[in-house]
């Protein structure tokens, strides 16, 4: 899969996606939501939203800010065309397009707010990618960056499976096999501080049985299995059978009222120069 930008291609237009959007969002955007509140957003500020999926956090950041413009662009057409058939209500301020995160097609410093999630451990070349949300956002505005890590993730033992021996293997067996980093939550800084970004700062926001109902946080773990045993079986020691048991042992431990799983999510944002 070398040079591949999209090797996860696949993945993202499959239906388990569109789940998997939707309970991610549900579960993330609470405690996000309060982050924004920092950037000092203009009233009439211009909003990217890249990589944006079905449109699940571009709707929230059209109401978090009634009188901005948002813009949501992605590769994957039906997602695009979900969102805009779900949020027409917003058409006059949220828009859709089809644009790859590797090449925008917007002038330099469009935006005042770019905000990206659960995109970077999907694609190759990261620092390509921040580099191209930092080019399209103006001097003094923020980028936002969701980056999910794969041993940011926390489950009991199940009988004789351990969660902790699944995701030690296959997070940089599918990561190589796909030119991917899926360590890239912990990264991310490095990469901003290396694009001379300014005001950095490293927030979590923290999916587990206490904080999120825990039929949303199984409903992102059965979609993660929906979407990527096959995947799983054929680039990593782990065969399809093998990693469905480890995938409905983490979602029992879930469902379980006397246990007790989490999933850290580092959000990295920072002042554009």
């Amino acid at each position: 899969m070398t040079g591949d930008l999209n090797p996860q291609a696949a993945q993202m237009a499959d239906e388990s996606m569109v789940r998997n959007l939707d309970a991610q969002a549900r579960a993330i955007w609470p405690q996000e939501e309060p982050l924004f509140q920092r950037y000092a957003v203009r009233p009439d500020a211009r909003i990217l939203d890249a990589g944006c999926g079905t449109g699940e956090i571009s709707s929230r950041l059209a109401v978090l800010f009634p009188h901005a413009r948002v813009m949501g662009v992605d590769i994957i057409d039906s997602h695009l065309e979900r969102g805009r058939a779900r949020y027409s209500s917003l058409a006059s301020r949220l828009t859709f397009a089809h644009q790859s995160v590797f090449d925008l097609q917007e002038p330099d410093g469009a935006f005042d707010l770019t905000v990206c999630r659960h995109v970077l451990h999907a694609v190759p070349h990261a620092e390509r990618v921040v580099r191209e949300l930092v080019r399209v956002t103006r001097s003094g505005g923020y980028l936002h960056v969701l980056a999910e890590d794969y041993r940011m993730l926390h489950f009991q033992r199940r009988g004789e499976l351990d969660p902790s021996d699944f995701w030690h293997a296959v997070a940089p067996q599918f990561g190589s096999a796909t030119g991917t980093d899926l360590f890239v939550g912990r990264n991310a800084f490095t990469i901003f501080t290396g694009l001379g970004l300014e005001a950095i700062a490293v927030d979590y926001a923290i999916v587990d049985s206490v904080r999120t109902p825990r039929e949303t946080f199984a409903a992102i773990l059965e979609a993660w299995r929906d979407g990527y045993v096959e995947s799983i079986g054929e680039l990593t020691e782990f065969s399809r059978d093998e990693a469905s048991a480890y995938f409905e042992a983490m979602i029992e431990s879930i469902r379980d009222p006397g246990a007790y799983a989490a999933w850290m999510v580092p959000i990295v944002s920072a002042s554009v120069p």
